[in-house]
């Protein structure tokens, strides 16, 4: 069964910084970019710009959902920013409990709109915040380009919230911190406004498996990343011991 009602706004544990990055990517993707991200993300023609982000978004979706078992049935799984709801949709098909949440109540409910009529039952979309406690606890968590606005210490503390409520595995991806990146982003800005993406920090790739190193309970796994045209993020899993 679908939902659209969404859990409390604040995050027990987040930090001042995480809440006034969220506060800010909400008004991003629920006003500036919502037509944006909906056409993104849909068979809708694109600029060539955008063209490379749809191609490197779907490689992406499918390496992390690649790092998840093949059947899934009988487990609980949180797409954490879900968009519109691709990845969350490939997960019930195989068999999934899944909760997708995202800042922006408008993709949310894109997201709920495109939902197959056959997998409604295993799929739930929210609008709210993906720390929530109260969203409950979950077998697996994917963070597809949710954490990509955020520095190493706060990706670290917001995986840190999510693990203790996590079973088995965190599959997430970064902005990897590299002269190319750096390099695209600042031509972004010659673009027309539609074209260009949101505020991205990016990290040191070392730096931030060094953090993930020294939780006592989890270890960092597999990492690949993908880079096509304007689109660079890097992947990695997160299990538990």
């Amino acid at each position: 069964m679908t939902a659209s009602s969404s859990p409390a706004a604040g995050s027990a544990g987040a930090s001042g910084a995480y809440v006034a990055v969220r506060d800010r990517l909400h008004d991003y993707f629920d006003r500036t970019a919502h037509d944006a991200w909906v056409q993104l993300t849909s068979d809708a023609p694109v600029s060539r710009v955008r063209a490379t982000v749809r191609a490197g978004r779907d490689e992406m979706r499918a390496t992390l959902l690649s790092w998840l078992p093949r059947d899934l049935s009988g487990l609980r799984l949180l797409d954490a920013g879900c968009g519109t709801g691709a990845l969350a949709v490939e997960a019930a098909r195989r068999g999934a409990e899944v909760v997708g949440i995202d800042l922006s109540p408008g993709l949310a409910a894109i997201a709920e709109e495109r939902a197959p009529a056959e997998l409604r039952g295993r799929l739930t979309f929210l609008a709210g915040d993906m720390l929530s406690p109260d969203l409950g606890s979950f077998d697996h968590v994917v963070a597809m380009d949710s954490l990509i606005h955020y520095p190493a210490a706060e990706i670290a503390r917001a995986l840190q919230l999510l693990a203790e409520r996590t079973r088995r595995s965190i599959v997430f991806t970064f902005a990897p911190r590299t002269p190319l990146l750096a390099a695209l982003h600042a031509a972004g800005k010659l673009f027309p406004r539609s074209d260009r993406s949101p505020m991205i920090a990016p990290v040191r790739h070392r730096s931030l498996e060094a953090r993930l190193r020294a939780h006592a309970h989890w270890v960092p796994g597999r990492d690949q990343r993908i880079q096509r045209g304007f689109y660079t993020s890097h992947a990695l899993e997160w299990v538990r011991r």
